[in-house]
């Protein structure tokens, strides 16, 4: 009785992981994130990104809705179906503001992936400019007599 019901547990797992891969389309970013490296405050223009995405399924992927966080602006996607194997592109673009900060941004894609969104992440710094001049600082302030 042990070894039927030891068999029937091998059987019942292995139709389970053999009939258990999830079959359909599959949302890959071709690289998860971008490092923009450092833009200067006396510089700043509108920064236009290109994001690379890949159909890692056996089915077509449509991507349904593409947002951006914190004014950066979608401006284009494949909206047509990207079939297995082909690639697709999200369009985005914003203006930094203009003082020092670290850019950190996202990209959202909803597709008919099972897992339904993936998100791609955007990193950078803006510093101000260096002059070439630091005056040394005082070491004491003068006193009123």
């Amino acid at each position: 009785m042990k070894k039927v019901s030891f068999l029937f547990c091998i059987l019942v797992l292995s139709t389970t992981m053999l009939f258990g891969q999830a079959a359909g389309p599959k949302f890959e970013f071709v690289e998860e994130s971008i490092d923009l490296g450092t833009y200067y405050t006396d510089n700043l223009e509108v920064i236009k990104i290109e994001i690379e995405f890949e159909n890692k399924g056996d089915q077509p992927l449509v991507v349904s809705s593409v947002r951006g966080c914190c004014g950066t602006r979608i401006t284009a996607w494949t909206r047509e179906p990207v079939n297995p194997g082909e690639k697709g592109t999200i369009t985005a673009e914003f203006r930094p503001a203009p003082r020092a900060h670290s850019i950190s941004r996202t990209v959202t894609a909803m597709s008919n992936d099972a897992s339904g969104q993936k998100i791609f992440r955007i990193r950078g710094k803006v510093e101000e400019p260096t002059t070439g001049f630091n005056p040394e600082p005082a070491t004491k302030a003068p006193t009123a007599r």
